[in-house]
């Protein structure tokens, strides 16, 4: 079986169990967190359908990311995760996905959905099967814990990472997904980053009029506000995947769960990271 080991462990997150385990509960507990670890119901509440999370170090974007999985927790069980991420290392194709084996990280293995994840290269022309843009990439892979956290071996997940996040690209990335999604009761993550290394006081306002378009579901204006505010948010493809995907399955309430920086966790403010989580239902 084909198995992806960490590339960010000991960097992103802890490189041990149980260290990791203590970071992750530490970023839902955190001032800036949602101040409670997820019960996980019995029964499934499917209305969730997408969500907006950060792929920072834990230290900085954990508490934020914690709300996003706080709020997938409370919906029970999910069938699998379909992970969106950019692709920071230039490595590999436009867009691409892996349908088979397992990623590592120290809470265990996290197995690929195989089924879903060929139904969604069936479905899409654009979307290449190879291993090379994934092998370094953290956007994806600082996702897996959390939800290994929330769901002990009890979820699968497709990757898809994407260099190309042109408007046109996204909404085919979402227009092929959705199908799929809804077969598998699958909830479509889309792993994000906002303004990088500006003043809080400059950065937080255009984050904030970039994430409204998001939450407005208007996948235009979205990119046309990212390139007119300047917001270097380094996963606005799969955030407009995500709700092109989440649009066409019914999605009608947004709620943007929690808007930090990282001046808000180190108290310097002068050059910041915003994050962001939010989420998308029926």
């Amino acid at each position: 079986m084909k198995r992806r080991r960490p590339a960010q462990a000991g960097a992103f997150y802890p490189d041990t169990e149980g260290a990791l385990r203590t970071q992750i509960q530490q970023s839902f507990l955190h001032k800036l967190g949602p101040g409670s670890i997820p019960a996980i119901p019995g029964t499934p509440n499917k209305n969730l359908l997408g969500l907006i999370v950060p792929h920072a170090g834990y230290v900085y974007s954990g508490p934020v990311a914690a709300h996003s999985y706080n709020h997938l927790g409370s919906m029970g069980l999910v069938g699998s995760a379909i992970i969106l991420g950019p692709n920071h290392t230039g490595m590999g194709s436009g867009v691409s996905t892996m349908t088979e084996g397992e990623w590592s990280t120290p809470l265990g293995e996290a197995p690929i959905d195989e089924e879903l994840a060929k139904e969604i290269v069936d479905d899409a022309d654009i979307i290449d099967v190879e291993e090379e843009a994934h092998r370094n990439e953290h956007s994806i892979e600082v996702q897996l814990p959390f939800l290994q956290f929330i769901y002990p071996r009890q979820f699968k997940f497709v990757p898809i990472c994407m260099m190309l996040q042109d408007l046109r690209t996204s909404i085919d990335i979402g227009k092929a997904i959705m199908g799929a999604a809804e077969r598998h009761n699958a909830t479509i993550i889309a792993s994000s980053d906002w303004t990088h290394y500006e003043a809080q006081e400059i950065a937080a306002p255009k984050d904030r009029r970039a994430i409204q378009a998001a939450l407005e579901m208007d996948e235009k204006k979205f990119q046309q506000t990212v390139e007119e505010e300047a917001v270097s948010a380094c996963g606005y493809g799969p955030v407009t995947a995500m709700i092109h995907a989440v649009k066409l399955l019914g999605a009608k309430k947004t709620n943007l769960l929690s808007y930090q920086t990282s001046g808000d966790v180190t108290g310097d403010r002068s050059a910041v990271v915003g994050y962001a989580a939010a989420a998308f239902e029926k």
